[in-house]
């Protein structure tokens, strides 16, 4: 299949593909990037997320955000917007729906905590393991190891990447995905929207569940100028939603309309960048500045929201709580693995005690970052005879 004659020149054609790793023939039913997209989608780890925390841990509640939700809306708001600004809807899903396969259990916590207990190997970046997970962890085909999808899939999973991890990526695959982090060089268009439509989905659902959990109040949240002002028109439009029983309504209403004026946001500013820029290919866009952006009254209104969620949920009492009981978890079962790489799942522990040290704390980093919230807390308790969370 080929591109459609709607997307820009500077999109990507999947018809034009830096291709796989593994040289495959084409579908007959679907274009390159249609079928990254499947491939993600039947994938373990895609499964994975819907039991990996995003902000509050599984057993606190059946209606808040996980990996998967998250990863479902930021496919959502990235296809709307692709499809206004005529750039590749289907690179966008898949890069959405893949970037954080390789987030660990636990979400930034235990990131955080793994990344410590791996400092001394290397350390442990998202961003990368969700790599890992794509062109190796995944053991799905007979002919190789990972998913192998297309180059433009797998450079737009990797978001930020080190520059000792790039140039390790780059001495592997002279050309590949590490490269552009050594030559300073943008991503595509579609995996810079994805950066932004994973930015502007968890601030607007993470404001939900901060409100569902009473954690922060709408109250609080007039001293936030890019929600308050939504809130303000939604209930001057609809005066009822001032009562107390329809507060939830007046919160989705103002979170909607928050939405949309970033996306609309988005859409005037990159056209306006695109048309000062004018890239011509896909190949141009590597050597301009970021395309797809907020303009700066709106970034500005975004970073003011950013900071008032840092301040008011992320480093609230309670979740700081389960936040330190969490990374507990990942250092001991870190600890217990280095110690017993047996008590793993056989092909990680085979590999464990194939290698010397860095070998081993890797496959440990692999089986730790792989499990769900549930399975970490079930394995922490199997080996320490403490259970620390669970509802």
């Amino acid at each position: 299949m080929t591109q459609s004659a709607d997307l820009l020149p500077c999109a990507s054609d999947p018809a034009r593909t830096r291709g796989r790793r593994y040289p495959e023939a084409p579908a007959p039913t679907r274009t390159e990037y249609q079928r990254d997209r499947d491939r993600i989608v039947h994938s373990t780890a895609f499964r994975r997320l819907v039991y990996k925390t995003q902000v509050f841990l599984n057993h606190e509640g059946d209606l808040f955000r996980t990996r998967l939700t998250h990863s479902l809306e930021v496919a959502q708001l990235g296809r709307s917007i692709a499809r206004s600004l005529q750039i590749n809807e289907d690179l966008v899903e898949a890069i959405s729906l893949a970037h954080d396969l390789g987030h660990t259990p636990f979400g930034h916590a235990g990131q955080d905590a793994l990344h410590g207990c791996m400092a001394g190997f290397g350390g442990f970046e998202h961003n990368l393991q969700s790599l890992r997970v794509v062109d190796q962890l995944e053991e799905r085909y007979p002919q190789y190891d990972g998913l192998n999808l297309t180059f433009e899939t797998r450079e737009g999973i990797l978001k930020h990447c080190s520059r000792q991890h790039a140039e390790q990526l780059e001495a592997a695959e002279p050309g590949g995905v590490g490269g552009r982090f050594l030559r300073r060089e943008q991503p595509g268009l579609e995996a810079q929207l994805c950066n932004l439509a994973d930015e502007i989905a968890y601030n607007a659902h993470d404001v939900d569940d901060g409100v569902r959990s009473g954690l922060i109040t709408l109250a609080q949240l007039r001293d936030v100028p890019l929600f308050d002002q939504y809130r303000a028109a939604a209930q001057a439009e609809h005066p009822d939603l001032a009562q107390p029983s329809l507060q939830r309504r007046l919160l989705f209403e103002a979170i909607r309309r928050m939405l949309s004026a970033q996306v609309y946001d988005v859409i005037d500013a990159t056209r306006l960048a695109l048309r000062e820029h004018a890239p011509t290919s896909a190949s141009d866009v590597r050597q301009c500045p970021p395309l797809v952006l907020f303009s700066d009254g709106m970034r500005q209104r975004s970073k003011v929201l950013k900071q008032f969620l840092f301040r008011h949920l992320y480093r609230h009492p309670q979740v700081m709580e389960t936040t330190g009981l969490a990374q507990h978890i990942v250092r001991d079962l870190f600890a217990a693995y280095m110690a017993a790489p047996q008590e793993m799942k056989a092909a990680f522990a085979q590999q464990a005690l194939a290698g010397d040290a860095s070998v081993r704390a890797r496959a440990v980093a692999d089986f730790i970052a792989g499990m769900t919230d549930r399975f970490a807390a079930r394995e922490h308790e199997r080996l320490t005879g403490r259970r620390l969370l669970g509802g």
